[in-house]
């Protein structure tokens, strides 16, 4: 490669390594509207006596509002009650402050996982649902007629709690919490109308909850919130709301979403690994699901001070579900059930529930669409290598790919032998070529021609890679989402849902991640043995031969899994090429080939 050629390439590499800062720095986005309201405090006090995270402070006279969401539910200034209830697998922390649950703490599950102190949080925290949200989960928002002061009298039941408000209208609002197994949670709310005389309810909205980070390191890339119509699931995340031209170009920000049109099933939010998610009854959808997106509390300063690469401004984003406008007679009441789950992203047990309730409740794992087809048979590959084998996850994932390549080896095989008798017709190739350079159509005509004669085809050899694209791409929605490899070891790397870092660069504050550099090796290695394709341009053959340097660039900062499977990969088709021999008909034919001369010039 000449000095221009590596210029060009190191200049590529940096821009894309600095787009997205210099983007955000030279148009910045616009500070988020506020409003003057006063709604809660997001400050924290931590429960004595266990480790969970802090929960909501009282309001203080004339504090900032949290978020636009927000602006509908004000927290009263009484002190806050604060009841838990636990099982098996969760502690659920309810509020009298809007009389909802306000935390889930998952007991099975750390709040962060990771082998180096230094990358990961200092705390000893639960991983936890709707974690610093300033609205408890199946809070009412609305007019005073249905909020009143927001005040609930909480009351431990046998085996829940339950939550009581009654309104100066004469409208009594009662919740009641059930905790079930399989991180279930039913919930059934009664609106009664006490009085004599008959009471029109305006639209009653319900918060589901705030998809927020897992912890003080996670930027909130795959925050959101995801609902289901009865035929499909929808996806809102930052991106919606940022409205950015080309994922990068700022635009207008978007305040609030709206979905639905009577047919809201279920909604959910969440994270990368977690979801907290609000069922309907099947013959009872919501009318719409709206959606806002929040800021969060910045980090304590002893955050900051474990975890220097904390992300200083998190944001989440709360949904809630829009039911109609009701009318209840003078001792009327109306009932509303739903069932609530808040777990881990597991897809056995998102899939028994989807079966249960009909609802395609599954559909949060995000394997939706033609690669979620892929997704879902490598991660039931993968779980029962792990489980019936004993493989450990990355074992797993090495298993898996060679039994892919086993599967594309004959087709591999042709294509490489394919590529090796290219190479040897590429002088009759280029003579005719060199033939017709003045007839563009008539020398495609002749190549084909010549091509069909030796039976070679020029995708002979994208073929296996273009039917290998839909399995990358399982791999990498499978790996982004799978909790199954949160915290799971291989070799060095201590999470295969994470890069791979080593030790973070001094000086540059830049990780060292030994996997993709590897990866990036063995594709140059493959590169370099590939024979390139006749008739390519020169510069172009350069671009193909150093374009594993950009897909370094591309996937440096990408999970372990993806890394190690891509690698393996490579060196499983770097041995097939070695292995593959040259057909010795098809060299012979090709070498007997009759090679076409260009006319030569007369001479004046």
């Amino acid at each position: 490669m000449d000095r221009k050629s590596i210029l060009v390439l190191v200049v590529c590499v940096a821009l894309l390594m600095l787009w997205f800062p210099l983007v955000n720095k030279l148009y910045p986005p616009p500070p988020p509207s506020s409003n003057t309201n006063g709604v809660a405090s997001a400050t924290r006090e931590a429960a004595a006596g266990s480790n969970q995270p802090a929960l909501p402070a009282t309001t203080t006279p004339g504090s900032p509002p949290a978020n636009v969401a927000a602006q509908s539910f004000v927290r009263p200034e009484t002190p806050e009650e604060l009841r838990v209830v636990t099982n098996d697998n969760a502690r659920y922390t309810f509020t009298s402050h809007g009389g909802g649950l306000q935390l889930v703490e998952l007991l099975r599950y750390p709040e962060s996982v990771g082998c180096h102190q230094k990358l990961t949080s200092s705390t000893n925290q639960l991983a936890s649902l709707n974690t610093l949200a300033p609205v408890p989960v199946l809070t009412l928002l609305g007019e005073s007629a249905l909020v009143g002061d927001g005040v609930f009298k909480l009351t431990r039941t046998a085996t829940g709690m339950r939550a009581e408000k009654k309104m100066s209208n004469g409208l009594n609002l009662v919740k009641e919490f059930q905790p079930g197994s399989n991180y279930l949670l039913t919930a059934s709310i009664r609106l009664e109308n006490q009085s004599t005389q008959t009471l029109t309810l305006p639209a009653q909205e319900w918060v589901v909850g705030t998809a927020t980070p897992m912890g003080p390191l996670d930027n909130g890339q795959v925050v959101g919130i995801d609902w289901y119509n009865g035929t499909k699931s929808e996806s809102v995340t930052e991106g919606w709301f940022a409205n950015r031209t080309l994922g990068c170009i700022p635009g207008t920000p978007r305040t609030e979403y709206r979905g639905g049109a009577s047919n809201v099933v279920w909604a959910a939010v969440r994270n990368q690994f977690f979801a907290l998610a609000v069922m309907t009854s099947t013959n009872e959808p919501a009318a719409e699901v709206i959606a806002h997106r929040i800021n969060l509390p910045p980090p304590s300063r002893e955050v900051m001070a474990a975890n220097p690469k904390s992300i200083a401004e998190p944001h989440g984003f709360q949904s809630s579900l829009l039911f109609p406008a009701v009318t209840l007679l003078p001792a009327q009441q109306l009932e509303r059930r739903f069932t609530i789950y808040a777990g881990p992203k597991e897809y056995r047990s998102l899939a028994q529930i989807a079966g249960q309730f009909d609802n395609n409740i599954d559909l949060v794992m995000g394997f939706g669409g033609f690669f979620g087809f892929f997704a879902k048979a490598l991660l039931l590959a993968m779980n029962w290598l792990h489980h019936q084998l004993g493989l450990a996850y990355g074992a797993a994932i090495i298993a898996i790919t060679v039994i892919i390549k086993m599967i594309f080896w004959p087709l591999t095989k042709a294509s490489t032998r394919s590529m090796k008798r290219m190479q040897t017709l590429q002088p009759q190739m280029k003579a005719i070529q060199d033939k017709y350079k003045t007839e563009p159509a008539k020398m495609q005509q002749k190549l084909m021609a010549f091509m069909k004669e030796n039976k070679v085809s020029p995708l002979g050899g994208c073929l296996p890679m273009v039917l290998q694209i839909p399995v990358f791409f399982g791999f990498y929605t499978m790996i982004r989402s799978a909790i199954e490899l949160r915290g799971a070891h291989f070799l060095w790397a201590c999470d295969l849902s994470k890069s791979d870092t080593i030790f973070m660069i001094p000086g540059f504050n830049f990780p060292l991640n030994p996997l993709p550099l590897i990866m990036g090796a063995t594709m140059l290695w493959q590169a370099s043995l590939t024979p390139a394709s006749p008739g390519m341009d020169p510069a172009q053959q350069k671009i193909m031969k150093y374009m594993p340097l950009m897909m370094v660039v591309f996937l440096y900062n990408f999970s372990a899994g993806l890394a190690l499977y891509w690698t393996v990969q490579n060196l499983l088709t770097i041995a097939q090429m070695k292995l593959t021999k040259t057909n010795p008909d098809a060299a012979a034919t090709a070498a007997k080939a009759p090679v076409p001369v260009a006319p030569q010039k007369k001479k004046r």
